[in-house]
């Protein structure tokens, strides 16, 4: 994993916390750049990831309240193969309501879960407590065999003590209950250097009344080797707002390893928010990378999907089941 072959970078203005080097894969920097994040340390906005500091707590049992019936799991093919990045458009199919008659590169509120069983798949990330103005990352279900892992931005976590997940989160609620993160998985790439082309994290979550998060509520299949030019549905939970955002537009390739996608509006708190394919419903990034999602709300960035993520995805879901 991690082995790109990568053009030099002509990037400008990113910091890598030099701490990077010394962490290990489950234990991953939280310093952020640009307008989309915080580091949970502080309260200094930066990159895409939070708003408010996040105060460790030890974690606890979950408990859930009444849910509504569970969404059915959302189909997808499985993961693909790893072929060569390209640039040509993927044609978009609807396979959610929330795909049907859309305009591209346009910004509003996601739908219901109850609507929409994609939007039950995604959810906030929360340091202790579920509360309103806590949220502090997105994350989404990742669909796996063990029915416990949830894809979100690496540069998100440093710890996972008290951190808990929240899918289809809604005005300090959590409708389906919440589920404790256990572990982080991330590439030795970004364990140890903080590789933009590798800002992503795979989460382990404890199982909740007796359920994983998968059995609830569903989840999103990977997609690795998909072509730069897909159109794409992009959620994520401004840290200011109590509701998720949904854009749908198609992507580009901003450099080897990174997807850039135009949606407005994106601020602080979306990091982690996975762009799902219209055309096939996997999912084929997370607001990270460059800048660690961008230095600007109109516009977001992700990690390429590969061979690097496949890889820890099966590594992760051989060792999680």
């Amino acid at each position: 994993m991690g082995k790109h072959r990568r053009q030099r970078s002509r990037r400008r203005g990113l910091l890598v916390p030099s701490l990077l080097t010394a962490l290990s894969a489950v234990a991953v920097a939280a310093v952020l750049t640009g307008t989309h994040g915080l580091d949970l340390s502080d309260a200094t906005t930066a990159g895409k990831a939070a708003r408010s500091t996040r105060v460790a707590v030890a974690p606890a049992p979950v408990t859930t309240s009444a849910a509504p019936a569970p969404p059915a799991p959302v189909a997808a093919p499985a993961p693909t193969g790893q072929p060569a990045p390209t640039d040509s458009p993927t044609a978009a199919a609807p396979t959610t309501p929330a795909a049907q008659d859309v305009a591209l590169g346009t910004t509003g509120p996601a739908p219901l879960p109850a609507v929409d069983r994609e939007s039950a798949t995604v959810g906030a990330l929360f340091g202790g407590s579920v509360a309103a103005g806590k949220h502090f990352c997105t994350a989404s279900v990742l669909h796996s065999t063990g029915g416990n892992l949830l894809l979100t931005a690496a540069h998100c976590l440093s710890s996972t003590d008290g951190v808990t997940f929240a899918p289809g989160y809604r005005d300090g609620s959590a409708p389906y209950g919440t589920w404790q993160v256990t572990a982080i998985h991330t590439t030795p790439g970004w364990s140890q250097k903080g590789d933009v082309d590798e800002d992503f994290a795979i989460l382990e979550t404890a199982p909740s009344g007796g359920r994983n998060v998968e059995d609830v509520v569903g989840g999103n299949r990977l997609g690795a080797g998909e072509p730069f030019g897909a159109t794409v549905r992009l959620y994520g939970y401004p840290a200011d707002s109590e509701e998720p955002l949904l854009c749908t537009d198609t992507t580009g390739r901003q450099s080897g390893y990174q997807r850039v996608v135009q949606c407005p509006s994106y601020p602080s708190g979306t990091s982690g928010g996975p762009w799902i394919d219209t055309a096939t419903g996997e999912v084929v990034g997370a607001i990270g990378g460059y800048e660690q999602g961008g230095d600007t709300d109109d516009t977001s960035y992700s990690a390429y999907f590969d061979h690097t993520i496949a890889d820890l995805y099966t590594q992760v879901e051989a060792s999680a089941s």
